[in-house]
């Protein structure tokens, strides 16, 4: 039985792994379709606010493709010189989409710039505005598919992706609201302050996204939520411990490292311990995805509570 799960369990994981790079695959494809689209609206128009719109798509099509490299990576199965495995790899595509996103919206600001002295006429705009509404409507779509899936996979570097993504529409939508009235009350100094505007908002994407990824690379814990989940899993499976006590947490990418100290009677054995220690862990990795737990195992005098207490086994 026990061989069966595994085999099962190493089939559900390489399924996984297949769903998620076949999504970061065709990111590329569509961040390709998208960027194409932005770049014909703005060449129609000449608008600065559908340029801003535009080089930011830029930005979806490399780290789309960092994406794709990073799940690569973040799958393959520990090493000699990665015992605990490759799952950070994605924390540094959000890292880097980050940083690019910031790029981009210093070099909007430097358009924005040039084109406030200068504000241009735009040309055919209400064809390079449908054009946009299509390519927006197209990146709504996918980021939902790719935050759903990157949730339910446990993938950081899909989530950011497409919470990217989303950024992009709602800054689509804005262009387009603004440029709209831009052209229907002849003011087209809005043209270039709704780029700035994008500009500031991507900015700000990107500081908070580096700063999400930077926290999962500095090993954050779980939430306290998923951490009192994770004590209930454990104090149900726990008969036969006398407690439980320094319980931590740490997240990496996919995995949830989970460890903590565990005491039992100083004359059990080392076998009946053992047993306590695999239900432990075969509940946690039934309720948990891609867990990984330690158990280390104390006698009774390394006991925090007072003897005699049973109620609850953490200390």
């Amino acid at each position: 039985m026990a061989a069966t799960e595994d085999m099962t369990t190493v089939a559900a994981k390489a399924a996984a792994k297949r769903r998620i790079a076949s999504l970061a695959f065709w990111s590329i494809v569509i961040a390709f379709l998208v960027m194409g689209l932005k770049f014909v609206a703005w060449r129609i128009t000449g608008s600065v606010a559908l340029y801003s719109d535009a080089l930011e798509s830029i930005v979806n099509v490399i780290t789309a493709a960092a994406a794709l490299w990073a799940i690569r990576i973040s799958h393959k199965p520990a090493d000699s010189d990665h015992p605990f495995g490759h799952h950070k790899a994605e924390y540094f595509s959000a890292v880097l989409e980050g940083v690019l996103i910031v790029v981009a919206a210093m070099l909007i600001i430097a358009k924005v710039w040039q084109s406030l002295q200068n504000p241009p006429v735009l040309e055919q705009p209400w064809q390079g505005l449908m054009i946009n509404a299509g390519a927006a409507v197209v990146n709504a779509v996918w980021a939902l598919v790719l935050i759903r899936n990157g949730r339910a996979e446990r993938s950081p570097a899909l989530v950011a992706d497409g919470q990217h993504i989303m950024t992009d529409v709602l800054t689509s939508v804005g262009v387009i609201v603004g440029l709209v009235g831009a052209v229907m009350t002849g003011w087209h100094i809005l043209d270039p302050l709704l780029a700035l505007l994008v500009a500031l908002n991507i900015l700000y994407q990107g500081w908070k996204l580096t700063g999400e990824s930077l926290s999962g690379l500095m090993d954050r814990a779980v939430d306290t939520q998923e951490h009192m989940r994770i004590r209930d899993i454990i104090s149900a499976n726990s008969k036969g411990a006398l407690e439980v006590h320094d319980l931590k947490t740490r997240i990496a990418g996919r995995a949830t490292f989970i460890e903590f100290h565990m005491v039992v009677d100083a004359d059990m054995t080392v076998g009946d311990s053992h047993v306590i220690c695999d239900r432990i862990e075969d509940a946690l990795k039934a309720e948990i995805p891609s867990v990984r737990v330690t158990i280390h195992v104390e006698p009774d005098d390394e006991a925090k509570l007072p003897k005699g207490t049973t109620a609850v086994p953490f200390a």
